[in-house]
């Protein structure tokens, strides 16, 4: 805990990913400054991405990058003076950043390059985020004061309401809370900075626990939910409703949030901003995140952080973003330095995302605590039903509502399709898709049988525009509610099966009839009861760290909604999702904070992974250390930094690794340490591993460091990973676990594809360049499911005849796999038109887990004018 004056011590084939993911594309755009190679737009990894809980926008960030500076920021140099830093000190260090960033920027506008930030960051990493030129991007990474420059991503709200509960007679059922809490302790002193849309802070059940706020996005001096410009009638939820889960108090039967004592501090960082149509949508971007930290950690924006928030939630998610070096990754680290700890959502790509790869940003942070979220429901709602072809009983059992609209009546009804075939591989159905040529609905008054694939929220809502009576998804999996649709689909969704969906695809596609008899719904014990969500998305991080590092109840919790129902009753709502599992470690985060006000941000992660208890369903990389136990860790003695290993990915016999983890003693007397490593998952080979120390003697107050080798005795016969924990016993006391896991994959992939050159042969010209075009990253599929590939820094040099190095052309980092293009204007990286002459350029992208290069050769000639 921090004081005014002194801080405590404390690819195998063409990448199919493409049709679901965002396509890096960099469109050509001549340069009359720098670089003889230009990124031809900066719309870097605007995400078409969609989880199972909710849709998301397109979205364009135009030319937009962080720029991330060496010069040490605020953090960093907190760090270096050992936590200690007076509140003259820091204002002073603030200052020295901002004047490095003006430098450069001086500097870059006499080289002809006019840079205008648009966010600066001091605090958590010395950066700015600006609109800059791409042709301009290798000179400023060649700059020897820039770390390097990093894409801007889009991020969403990670979950999602499933019912607005407008009866005064709210009953638990209809939305249950989440089972977290202290005896005697309610959080009341510590402040949660809340990352995420506006709150309204006149809902009552809010009670006032709102601070003046910071908007972001819009300006708005009290960051209030926002009203959509075009739809006055629609307001920004999520952030009211994640409030709601952490403090609120005095609702129906009983219902409260987390740490109802605690404080808000509301930071609205997404909001309603044009997307790539022109419309307003929900959403953010990774600048904009940055900047929320900044005030999180310096809410009075005086260059001074001793006021940090205790804990900042990020309830958002940059889909498939889990960097670990990225610009996110630094700003987590940067707020743990100056004692405010980080929790973000894992993400919602858990049921259709890969494998490897699945966390979102900014959860892949090292320093964050990353939540997934469980299922904690005592009970589901279900109907029976019956689905026949001609004499054939295909199915016959419950099955459950994936949405909220219960049938009221039983249904009987005809089983259509849309247009454009059935199977995964039609993709998911447009709205046109469900009329036939002559404009009539081939669905009306029937049961719709869609393909939800990996966006099942659209194809049910587009199913329903067109008339049906009834929605039968198959191809995603879902727990009851899991949809989370709102009223936007007023019919009955059920999931099906995945062998009956696929006997009643293969029955129509040769002119069978079928139909399905819908029973009402019933209320029974869920199956699911104790098991991460199925939409929860997935580690590792793309360090092969372990991510998330806790779950927390995710599914039908209940909480505010904006506004007031037509009788001026408060409105509420229940919400899934892995930001509603966050919302709840939050909560736990300022309950243990309030208990033990000498933790630093590194002991109050460290507690809350170290005591979590696993679930009996479900694997490391699906939850982490396991569900959260805020009593277990208030009583922890002992706490590990970094709480979960990234011990890597084996490439076969004889593959060795090295980690090191720091063991802190939080106890009020000397504790005897016994160490072992569990192991929970054999996986795809033996591995051994060797622990120095294995038992050791540590004071009050110390700290000592513990060696982890594993080496792997065989090559892998699988690429199921080995999983488990290094268990750390307290004589006398309790214990902490520290989760590993070992990925199994071939040694190397190749992350460079298609490599063409538009043009072997061209004189200088800055429009139309040659095009520069090939695949970057990889996607495998890995035990059935995709594995994504990312590339960490990917290079692109200028060689001349004698083979003489003449300079770095482009440079792009964080790179999703897609599709690169790259425009050659002719001129080298000082923007110099080339003499006539035999050319070549090498290619290289480096992977993100450390592994060798992938490289290209690609030669061409410059003709004279």
């Amino acid at each position: 805990m921090r004081t005014p004056r002194l801080r405590s011590d404390g690819h195998t084939g063409p990448l199919t990913l493409l049709a679901i993911a965002a396509t890096l594309a960099l469109v050509a755009a001549g340069s009359q400054t720098a670089g003889q190679a230009t990124p031809t737009s900066a719309a870097t990894s605007a995400s078409s991405w969609r989880g199972l809980v909710g849709s998301r926008p397109r979205v364009t960030v135009g030319q937009r990058v962080i720029v991330v500076l060496k010069t040490p920021s605020l953090a960093q140099r907190v760090a270096a003076a050992g936590g200690r830093a007076t509140d003259r000190h820091e204002r002073s260090w603030s200052t020295a950043v901002v004047a490095s960033q003006r430098l450069l920027i001086a500097r870059l506008a006499v080289q002809g390059v006019a840079i205008k930030p648009e966010y600066s960051y001091t605090r958590t990493l010395n950066g700015f985020s600006a609109a800059v030129d791409p042709a301009a991007i290798p000179l400023l990474e060649r700059d020897s004061d820039v770390a390097g420059v990093f894409p801007v991503r889009p991020a969403y709200p990670a979950s999602i309401s499933s019912e607005v509960l407008a009866r005064p007679d709210f009953a638990p059922d209809q939305g249950h809370r989440a089972d977290i809490g202290l005896s005697g302790v309610d959080g009341r002193g510590v402040t949660i900075a809340l990352l995420d849309t506006g709150v309204d802070k006149a809902t009552p059940y809010l009670r006032g626990r709102i601070s003046p706020g910071i908007d972001i996005v819009g300006g708005d001096p009290g960051a209030l939910a926002a009203r959509k410009p075009d739809e006055p009638a629609q307001r920004e939820r999520h952030g009211t409703q994640m409030a709601g889960l952490l403090v609120g108090a005095g609702g129906p039967s009983g219902l409260s949030g987390v740490a109802t004592g605690a404080a808000i501090l509301p930071i609205r960082v997404a909001g309603w901003q044009l997307d790539a149509t022109g419309r307003w949508a929900l959403y953010s971007s990774s600048d904009q995140i940055l900047a929320g930290l900044e005030r999180a950690v310096d809410p009075n924006d005086d260059g001074d952080a001793h006021d940090a928030a205790r804990v900042a939630l990020v309830a958002l998610a940059e889909p498939y973003a889990a960097f670990t070096d990225g610009p996110e990754a630094r700003a987590a680290a940067g707020a743990m330095a100056l004692d405010t700890l980080v929790v973000a959502a894992a993400g919602n790509d858990g049921a259709t995302g890969p494998g490897y790869g699945s966390i979102s940003g900014p959860g892949g942070s090292p320093a964050a605590l990353t939540v997934g979220a469980a299922d904690t429901r005592s009970s589901t709602e279900t109907v029976h039903a019956v689905v026949r072809s001609g004499l054939r009983v295909m199915l016959d059992r419950t099955l459950p509502l994936a949405g909220v609209v219960r049938p009221r009546d039983r249904l009987d009804l005809e089983i259509s399709t849309a247009r454009g075939g059935l199977g995964p591989s039609a993709g998911s159905p447009r709205l046109l898709d469900f009329f036939a040529r002559n404009g009539t609905s081939r669905v009306a008054g029937r049961a719709a049988l869609v393909a939800g694939g990996a966006s099942p929220v659209p194809a049910a809502e587009h199913a329903a525009q067109a008339g049906a009576s009834a929605v039968l998804l198959y191809g995603s999996r879902m727990p009851s509610g899991g949809l989370g649709l709102d009223e936007l689909v007023p019919v009955p969704v059920v999931p099906l099966p995945a062998g009956t969906a696929q006997e009643l695809v293969a029955r129509m596609r040769s002119g069978a009839a079928a139909t399905i008899s819908i029973g009402g719904m019933r209320v029974e014990p869920n199956g699911d009861r104790g098991r991460v969500a199925a939409f929860s998305s997935a580690g590792l991080a793309f360090d092969g760290r372990v991510k998330p590092d806790v779950v927390a109840p995710g599914v039908g919790l209940a909480t505010a909604d904006p506004g007031t129902n037509a009788d001026g009753s408060p409105r509420y709502a229940t919400v899934n999702g892995s930001s509603a599992a966050a919302a709840v470690a939050a909560g736990a985060a300022a309950l243990l904070a309030q208990a033990r006000p000498g933790l630093d941000a590194p002991s109050l992660k460290g507690l809350l992974v170290g005591t979590a208890t696993p679930l009996d369903e479900g694997s490391v990389t699906s939850q982490g250390a396991g569900t959260i136990d805020v009593g277990a860790a208030a009583a922890g003695e002992a706490a590990a930094t970094p709480a979960t290993l990234a011990l890597g990915r084996s490439t076969g016999a004889g593959w060795r690794t090295r980690r090191t983890f720091t063991i802190q003693n939080l106890s009020t007397r000397t504790i005897d340490v016994r160490l072992a490593v569990d192991q929970t998952r054999e996986g795809a080979a033996a591995v051994d591993f060797l622990l120095r120390p294995a038992r050791l003697l540590l004071p009050r107050g110390h700290t000592a460091t513990v060696v982890v080798r594993a080496v792997t005795g065989s090559n892998p016969t699988g690429s199921t990973p080995a999983e488990g924990a290094v268990a750390v016993r307290v004589a006398g006391g309790g214990s902490i676990r520290v989760p590993w896991t070992i990925a199994f994959g071939p040694p190397a992939v190749d992350l460079l594809g298609g490599v063409h050159l538009s043009s072997r042969a061209f004189k200088p010209s800055d429009t139309p360049p040659a095009l520069l075009l090939f695949e970057a990253g990889g996607l495998l599929q890995v035990d059935g499911r995709s594995e994504i590939r990312p590339v960490a820094r990917l290079d692109v040099e200028l060689f001349n005849a004698a083979n003489d190095n003449l300079g770095l052309l482009a440079r792009l980092r964080d790179v999703l796999p897609g599709r690169v293009a790259l425009g050659l204007t002719g001129r080298d990286p000082g923007g110099a038109t080339l003499p006539p002459g035999k050319y070549r350029l090498r290619v290289r992208a480096w992977p993100t887990d450390g592994g060798p290069a992938t490289r290209r050769q690609v030669p061409f000639a410059v003709l004279g004018r």
